[in-house]
């Protein structure tokens, strides 16, 4: 481990009376991968913001190589050798593949006031053939590829340049198991260059296995840096929560009956290149759980049966004959669905709790098409406190909360519609154990109403702790099928995986 590059000196940051950060200071060193844990809404994500420009500093100071750095956006956190790979969506739409490489950087490729987009497209094709992502096109624009693909586009973007600063923000939840290792590479490779890698993940296996330190942070407060080779997956769970944490948050039932009441049935649905004629029932009262690697089509089945897939053939109904072929359909029958993508499909991020919680039962807190204020606080106050949202209050914008608490505020708004057929897509994407224990619970609440789950999950250990029944999809289709089992283990599942 190299000298100290970069610390944090008695940095605070709040959003209204809550304070995000208090008085963080911690040193960071050359060549180190340096992990920063804590529950959501512990301030790790706020203070990486404001070191890369995404917030400004509250207060305290950031002092890079012995000098204070006080960047005001992403850009100019770049040219000073600072970048950020975050958790949610982090290219922008309209550009191609290139101009979002480069963007902030596109100086280079112009010279008499005119961009030469062809340079620019080749020099970024160069980097992603060199990064080994042939299948992805510079000059195509970013729309055209999915979400795991944006994700290794950005991997791209922030490290091309060899910064001296990255930020890995929650990153590796969206990303398959192959993304998973391209980041890895690189990771280690910046830090054999010297650099220092600033890792936040709650995937507490992978912080101890990638980190050579481990900061904690609590209530927005540093708790301890410790070494990683020192510590136990349950010293940084009590570190982190300030107690002994349980591991086992899991249903711990096994062998009690599934009712036989089919209450949606899904047949021949199929989307061109990703399902392929599959065919499901979905019983009363059941956590069914649908499995396998990133790309096998699960996170399209989702949408299908949310009537979200607008090229979906093939049939989705409900136990009265009711067929759900688009959203406005899906939940007029409460049908509610979380998607994986939480910023741009699930929430309304710059706009309030309140309104994001109350978006889907306007119809009954509305008389004679007149919306009075105070109703939506009650009922918005009501759903937010049943899923333990922190926050200041629901008038707070969703832009403002940890990841946590924003999935939290978009379960709050199907318990609050009474939704009676639950779609998660990786409802515990990015979630910190605590936050994980209170989905599960929530998820066997739901169960004991006879109310029904469709638990779409990339964590195998969730499906087999949460599930009354999982199916395991490849390549577009259904491999396999398990009933709960206490003796079905994960190398059962994927056998049918791969």
């Amino acid at each position: 481990m190299g000298e100290e590059i970069l610390k944090t000196v008695k940095i605070n940051k709040s959003f209204g009376i809550t304070h995000a950060v208090k008085d963080v200071t911690v040193s960071f060193y050359k060549g180190e991968i340096h992990g920063l844990i804590g529950e959501n809404g512990s301030g790790k994500s706020t203070l990486m913001s404001m070191l890369t420009g995404i917030y400004s500093i509250g207060s305290g100071e950031f002092i890079l190589e012995g000098k204070k750095l006080n960047v005001k956006n992403q850009v100019e956190a770049n040219r000073n050798g600072v970048s950020i790979i975050v958790q949610e969506m982090g290219t922008l739409s309209g550009l191609t593949v290139a101009e979002n490489i480069f963007l902030g950087n596109e100086d280079q490729f112009v010279k008499f006031g005119i961009k030469n987009a062809a340079a620019m497209n080749r020099k970024a094709q160069a980097l992603l053939d060199q990064y080994g992502f042939h299948h992805i096109h510079a000059s195509t624009m970013i729309d055209n590829y999915d979400f795991e693909d944006r994700k290794l586009i950005e991997i791209v973007k922030a490290t091309y340049f060899n910064p001296k600063i990255l930020v890995v923000d929650e990153t590796t939840t969206t990303l398959s198991q192959a993304g998973r290792d391209e980041l890895y590479k690189h990771m280690k490779r910046l830090k054999k260059l010297g650099s220092t890698v600033i890792f936040i993940s709650h995937d507490l296996e992978e912080v101890i296995r990638m980190t050579d330190r481990i900061t904690i942070l609590r209530d927005g407060e540093l708790i301890d840096t410790v070494q990683s080779s020192d510590v136990t997956e349950d010293d940084l769970k009590r570190l982190m929560v300030g107690r002994e944490l349980s591991g086992r948050y899991y249903r711990t039932d096994y062998g009690e009956p599934v009712s036989k009441e089919v209450v949606l049935s899904a047949k021949n649905v199929s989307v061109p290149g990703q399902l392929r004629n599959i065919s499901f029932d979905l019983h009363k009262g059941e956590i069914l759980g649908i499995g396998g690697l990133s790309e096998c089509g699960m996170h399209e089945v989702g949408k299908a049966v949310f009537g979200a897939s607008y090229d979906r053939t093939g049939e989705v109904a409900l136990a009265d004959g009711t067929h759900i072929d688009s959203i406005p359909t899906a939940i007029k029958h409460n049908i509610a669905y979380v998607s994986k993508d939480r910023d741009n499909e699930s929430l309304v991020i710059n706009d309030s709790i309140r309104d994001n919680i109350c978006l889907t039962s306007m119809d009954r807190l509305s008389k004679h098409h007149i919306i009075l204020n105070k109703k939506l606080d009650q009922f918005a106050n009501r759903y937010a406190k049943i899923v333990s949202v922190k926050m200041v209050g629901v008038g707070q914008f969703v832009s403002d909360l940890s990841g946590g608490n924003k999935q939290k505020v978009a379960l709050a708004r199907w318990i609050g519609k009474d939704s009676d057929i639950l779609v998660l897509d990786s409802p515990t994407r990015g979630i910190d154990v605590k936050v994980k224990a209170d989905i599960y619970a929530l998820m066997s609440d739901m169960k004991k109403q006879g109310k029904s789950t469709i638990v779409i999950s990339e964590e195998i250990l969730e499906l087999l702790g949460m599930c009354d029944r999982i199916l395991v999809m490849k390549e577009g289709a259904f491999s396999g099928e398990f009933k709960r089992d206490p003796a079905l283990t994960e190398e059962d599942f994927i056998a049918k995986m791969v």
